[in-house]
C-alpha cells in the first residue's frame, strides 16, 4: 500500500494513517480534521500518451488505483463500481467539453449529465456506491439474526449535494441518509428534487436557517462523539475524500479532449471555477500536483467572496469589509451562498507543509490553531509566504448578481441560443475578465439552467427564440405533481436535529 493509498488528518496529521475504507466510512476526522493522502501521487510518465484517448471510466479507474489500494478493493471490483456509477449519466463522455468561444480560447466543461442535473453527481453517484459496496462486504457472512453494519448518512447542502447524495443512496441497502438544508433558501427545482424522494431511508430536514447554519449542526454532530458511535455516521459532503476523488478525473478528460481537438501534444490551461465549498477547485489542485500542466486555477466567487478576498490579502474573514455582522448574502447563485468554504482547510494544510513547517504534525498544528482562531474570532491571518505560496497556483475573481444576469444575456447572444445557470455564470464572467489570448480557458458548467429558473428568466425574458419552459427537462415539470417528504427544524439547533434523526431511524425500523 503506498503513501497516496492512506490517508491522515489535517488537523492531527500523524501516523498511524487510515485505510481508504476507514477514511470514506468515517468522512470527518477525529476533532473536525479533513483527511487527505499522505503524499499526492504523481501521474506516469507516460501519461500524456497512454491515457489521453481513454474513455471517461476507463481514465477515473487509472486514476482512482492511484490513491486506492487493490488489497482494499480489487480491480475488477473497481471498475465495476465505476460502470455502474456512470451508467446513469446521459451523455456517453459522463462530462462533454462545448464551445464558447474559439477564437478566445474559451470552453465550457458541462459537468450537469448526471441524474440530478448538477456537477455533484459526478462524485456521489461513486460515493453512494462505495458505502453500499464497503457495508455488503461487512455484513456478508453475517446471519439474520447478527447485529448488520449500518451507516447513517448525515449532510448539509446549499442546494445541489443534497439532491445528488439522496439520488446516490436512495434504497442502498443498510443506509439511512439525513439531509439538512436551509428552509426557503434554495431553488424550486432543488427542493422538489429533495422533498420528492419517498424512499425509507431518506430524510430531508428544512431547518429554519442558512446553509452555515446546517453545516456547523452536521460538523458538531460528527465531533458527538455518543451519538457518531451510536449511529455510525457518514459524511456526503464534500468534506468526504471520496467526493474530491471523483471529481479529479474530469479535469485529466476535459485536458485530454482540448488536445485531441486542436491536434496538440501541450495546452496551456487555466480551470475557472465557481466556487462554494472550495470542492470541486480542490479537485483541480490535485489534478495539478499530480502532473498535469494546469497553468492556474481561478477561484470565482459570488457576492460571499470571503475566497476572493483572501486570495488578495491573505485574510481569512467571515466578516466582509466595513461590516461588523457575519452574515450569509443571499445571491442568484444560492448553492455558492456560504460565509465558510469547508475544503479550505485542505489546501492551507499543504500551504503550512510547504511553507512554514518541516514535518505533517507540524503543518497538522498550524491549521489546528488557524481553525480554532476562525471559530473563536471569525478571522485568521496567514504568513506572506504561505499566501505568496497559493498564489503561484491561484488566483481569483468576485462576481456581482447584476454581472451574473448581463453574463447569462451576453452568452445566449454570442451562441445563438445557448443557456448558462448562474452559477456557471459566475465562472464565465471571471473567464471573460482574465483573456489574455495566451491561454486556453475552461469555465465549469456546475448545474443545468433548468434548476435555477428565477435567474435564468430574468436575464433573458424576451429574448427572441426564448422560452423557458423548452429549457425544463420532462423529469423536472413531472416533480410538481409528486408527494413531498420533509420535516421543519425550527431552529438551527443540534439537539433538535439529534432527537428528529433518532425518531426518523425509529419510524424507519432501526433499532440502536
Amino acid at each position: 500500500m503506498t503513501l497516496s493509498q492512506q490517508y491522515l488528518s489535517t488537523r492531527s496529521s500523524g501516523e498511524p494513517y487510515l485505510s481508504f475504507e476507514a477514511t470514506v466510512l468515517r468522512g470527518l476526522a477525529p476533532g473536525g480534521g479533513l483527511f487527505i493522502p499522505a503524499a499526492i501521487p504523481r501521474a506516469p510518465s507516460d501519461y500524456l500518451t497512454n491515457w489521453k484517448d481513454l474513455s471517461f471510466q476507463e481514465l477515473a479507474f487509472e486514476i482512482f488505483s492511484l490513491y486506492i489500494s487493490q488489497s482494499e478493493i480489487s480491480p475488477a471490483e473497481l471498475k465495476q463500481l465505476i460502470a455502474r456509477s456512470y451508467s446513469t449519466f446521459r451523455d456517453e463522455t459522463v462530462t462533454p467539453l462545448t464551445v464558447l468561444d474559439e477564437q478566445r480560447k474559451l470552453y465550457l466543461l458541462e459537468l450537469f449529465h448526471g441524474p440530478t442535473y448538477a456537477f455533484k453527481d459526478v462524485a456521489l453517484q461513486f460515493v453512494g456506491n462505495l458505502f453500499e459496496f464497503f457495508l455488503q462486504r461487512k455484513n456478508a457472512s453475517k446471519s439474520e439474526n447478527d447485529i448488520r453494519d449500518r451507516l447513517t448518512v448525515v449532510g448539509a447542502t446549499s442546494g445541489d449535494t443534497g439532491s445528488a447524495a439522496i439520488y446516490g443512496l436512495r434504497n442502498k441497502k443498510d443506509v439511512s441518509i439525513f439531509i439538512l438544508h436551509p428552509l426557503d433558501k434554495v431553488s424550486p427545482i432543488q427542493e422538489l428534487q429533495m422533498t420528492t424522494v419517498t424512499d425509507a431511508n431518506v430524510h430531508n430536514f428544512a431547518v429554519k436557517g442558512n446553509f452555515d447554519d446546517c453545516q456547523d449542526i452536521v460538523k458538531t454532530l460528527f465531533d458527538d462523539i455518543e451519538f457518531n458511535q451510536k449511529h455510525h455516521l457518514g459524511a456526503v459532503n464534500s468534506i468526504n475524500w471520496a467526493r474530491i476523488l471523483a471529481q479529479i478525473t474530469y479535469y485529466f478528460y476535459s485536458y485530454f479532449t482540448l488536445l485531441k481537438k486542436a491536434g496538440s501534444e501541450h495546452m496551456s490551461v487555466r480551470y475557472v471555477v465557481p466556487t462554494g465549498n472550495f470542492g470541486d477547485i480542490l479537485a483541480g489542485f490535485y489534478a495539478k500536483r499530480m502532473g498535469l500542466p494546469v497553468e492556474k486555477l481561478i477561484v470565482a466567487t459570488n457576492a460571499n467572496d470571503i475566497l476572493d478576498r483572501f486570495w488578495k490579502s491573505g485574510v481569512y474573514e467571515k466578516k466582509g469589509p466595513g461590516s461588523d455582522v457575519e452574515a450569509v448574502k443571499e445571491t442568484l447563485s444560492p448553492a455558492m451562498d456560504i460565509l465558510i468554504s469547508s475544503n479550505f482547510e485542505r489546501l492551507l494544510w499543504y500551504l503550512a507543509r510547504e511553507q512554514l513547517s518541516s514535518s505533517n504534525e507540524e503543518a497538522g498544528q498550524y491549521i489546528q490553531k488557524w481553525m480554532i482562531e476562525l471559530k473563536t474570532t471569525g478571522k485568521v491571518v496567514v504568513p506572506k509566504q504561505v499566501l505568496d505560496g497559493g498564489l503561484r497556483e491561484f488566483a481569483s475573481d468576485s462576481v456581482s448578481d447584476e454581472q451574473t444576469v448581463e453574463t447569462i444575456k451576453a452568452i445566449y447572444d454570442l451562441t445563438s441560443g445557448y443557456i448558462i445557470d448562474p452559477h456557471t455564470s459566475v465562472g464565465v464572467t471571471a473567464s471573460l475578465r482574465h483573456l489574455d489570448g495566451k491561454h486556453t480557458y475552461v469555465s465549469l458548467s456546475t448545474a443545468h439552467p433548468a434548476k435555477f429558473g428565477d435567474a435564468v428568466d430574468q436575464a433573458l425574458q424576451g429574448k427572441d427564440a426564448y422560452s423557458f419552459d423548452s429549457v425544463l427537462p420532462d423529469a423536472f415539470k413531472a416533480l410538481k405533481k409528486l408527494p413531498k417528504k420533509v420535516t421543519v427544524i425550527e431552529e438551527p439547533d443540534k439537539e433538535l436535529v439529534k432527537a428528529a434523526i433518532e425518531q426518523e431511524l425509529k419510524d424507519e425500523g432501526i433499532v440502536f
